[in-house]
């Protein structure tokens, strides 16, 4: 694996890093401030780095966990099975449970985006006594975006239906030029690369060139479209539901809110959900994070 960027301490300056390993995969995170705990998840191609804009300011009020997502950032790449287990979000939240348990944390709160926000959906599902709050960024519940694709979703999120073909057709092409991959398909949203900060992006691009990288997202999404969508039917069939406080926000620019009721569908799986769109895209952490900061001060507890 390479080696941690020095622009990372740079961007979180006052957090220090540690490394925590699971079942012999490496979990890269990072961690500062004091006050209530509250971990942060990041979404795809990312890494924890798309924090750096709201982290310092939440250090101040809260203690910050940041990881990177098994397969992500500097995380551990784990091997493919045939069940896709190994990059179930249940095995994901279980990651983040043993990185929350290292810092001495039992109960928490969960600020998640994108790929992080199904791990902590999950993560709330199967731990609901640790879970305190979550503010979901720019998504609806899994099963219920596959139920209910249309023409329109499926052109904006190409990447859903594409990542999921079997090996090893999908890992190939992306392995062939993982940054123009990386840059495609982040740049072709609403705010186009330049919502990015250079040193931010220049981070996903390192990571996303760590070998095992093509393998870890496509992983990551052939499990939400067969394990992760059993795990889900389960609950729906056991009528179980989150009883935490959710509150979610969405790009009013961005594909989610466009083509799917979001409220709808998380109060279809939640009891207490809040929510609204946000005048960004998809990637508000970093193309609105005054806003976001805002919602979070007045959504989480200290």
């Amino acid at each position: 694996m390479q080696s941690l960027s020095s622009t990372m301490q740079s961007m979180f300056k006052d957090f220090s890093t540690f490394t925590l390993e699971r079942n012999g995969v490496n979990l890269q995170c990072r961690s500062g401030g004091q006050g209530a705990p509250l971990l942060l998840l990041h979404g795809h191609p990312q890494s924890h780095a798309m924090w750096h804009r709201v982290a310092p300011v939440l250090a101040e009020r809260f203690s910050v966990v940041m990881m990177d997502l098994r397969g992500y950032g500097d995380s551990g790449r784990p091997a493919a099975d045939e069940g896709h287990m190994a990059y179930s979000k249940r095995e994901m939240a279980r990651d983040a449970m043993a990185v929350m348990h290292s810092r001495g944390f039992d109960q928490f709160q969960i600020l998640a985006h994108d790929r992080g926000a199904r791990v902590a959906h999950r993560l709330a599902a199967d731990n609901p006594l640790a879970v305190q709050r979550m503010l979901l960024l720019d998504i609806a519940p899994t099963l219920g975006m596959y139920e209910n694709t249309s023409q329109g979703f499926a052109s904006a999120y190409w990447h859903w239906f594409f990542l999921i073909q079997p090996p090893p057709l999908p890992e190939a092409l992306i392995e062939s030029d993982p940054v123009r991959y990386l840059r495609s398909v982040m740049g072709k949203r609403h705010a186009g690369l330049a919502a990015f900060d250079p040193q931010a992006l220049a981070e996903y691009e390192r990571c996303i060139q760590i070998a095992g990288s093509a393998r870890g997202i496509c992983e990551d999404y052939r499990a939400s479209a067969t394990i992760d969508l059993e795990h889900d039917r389960t609950d729906i069939a056991a009528g179980k539901t989150l009883s935490m406080p959710v509150k979610v926000l969405w790009g009013e620019h961005g594909a989610v809110g466009q083509n799917f009721d979001v409220l709808a569908l998380w109060r279809e799986r939640a009891r207490d959900v809040s929510g609204q769109a946000v005048p960004c895209g998809h990637y508000i952490a970093e193309e609105a994070p005054d806003a976001l900061l805002a919602h979070a001060h007045n959504f989480f507890t200290v």
